[in-house]
């Protein structure tokens, strides 16, 4: 889920004036995801659960890096922001593939964070949702707290008025540079956790990531409207469980899963055609506000 928050956050609502979608390749994860699982598979499973801690931030460390260079030749560069994405993703598939030394790298018996959750004989996948909602809680806290400062305001005002930012002496490609490094630390945080929750990485696991960030993101657009900053954080996770869900359904339907990122676009596309419908035969959710 929190993928989305770092996506929406620093990729969309307030920045889709300064980015065409802030990369819509995402570094961040495939490295978060990679230097986590190599770290965590470099500890003996004796060792306590800290060291998946460190592999954790090491991973948030590196999607962060990441950004930062995405950033640096988005602003100094002058290269357009999907194009730099791209090129920082297409050099880390050669940085991933030296540091796990092999396409896919598994973390069978090796301490992973759910390990801290097995001495308190929780049934199935009730780590997996613990850790999930701490960190979506911690995410969202952090995210809340940061907008509500100086420097947060300052990236706002970025995001709905470059040029007016800059008349007021808003550094904008330092603002442009922050919100990369900063969504792809999130985003990479996401990556790391996934792949102690599968047992295993895989060089091309991120693909198609975006078509969940982005569905999260217009399920909330579609199902709530106008929102404040809380609201959306809000918004982000409910969409992104409403998605999973409708995917659930597609897979329990009786559906070959060898086509489900097919199923996957054509929801997406469905739940972009929603304002269309909404508006073309005045329907409302019962959400919106009472000036929409």
């Amino acid at each position: 889920m929190f993928q989305q928050l770092g996506k929406d956050y620093f990729g969309d609502p307030w920045f889709r004036d300064i980015y065409d979608l802030s990369n819509f390749e995402f570094p961040g994860y495939d490295d978060g995801r990679v230097l986590s699982t190599r770290r965590c598979c470099l500890c003996d499973s004796n060792h306590p659960w800290g060291f998946p801690v460190l592999a954790t931030c090491l991973g948030v460390l590196a999607g962060m890096c990441a950004g930062c260079v995405t950033g640096l030749l988005y602003t100094k560069g002058k290269i357009p922001v999907i194009l730099a994405g791209i090129l920082v993703m297409s050099s880390l598939n050669s940085v991933m593939l030296f540091v796990m030394r092999s396409p896919n790298l598994s973390l069978l018996n090796k301490p992973k964070i759910q390990d801290f959750f097995t001495k308190m004989n929780l049934p199935n996948y009730y780590d997996t949702v613990i850790i999930g909602l701490i960190m979506v809680l911690l995410i969202g806290g952090v995210l809340v707290y940061f907008f509500h400062t100086n420097l947060g305001q300052a990236y706002i005002a970025t995001g709905d008025n470059e040029h007016m930012a800059k008349s007021m002496g808003i550094n904008t490609d330092r603002m442009k540079i922050i919100g990369l490094i900063v969504s792809n630390g999130v985003i990479a945080l996401s990556g790391a956790l996934i792949a102690q929750n599968d047992g295993y990485a895989d060089i091309s696991k991120g693909i198609g990531v975006i078509v969940i960030g982005l569905a999260s993101i217009i399920f909330g657009e579609v199902l709530y409207g106008e929102l404040t900053l809380l609201e959306r954080l809000i918004a982000i996770v409910i969409g992104s469980i409403i998605y999973q869900l409708l995917i659930l359904f597609v897979i329990k339907a009786g559906f070959d899963t060898t086509y489900l990122k097919i199923f996957s676009a054509i929801v997406l596309t469905i739940c972009l055609l929603i304002p269309q419908f909404k508006q073309a035969l005045h329907l409302r959710t019962g959400f919106e506000t009472e000036d929409e």
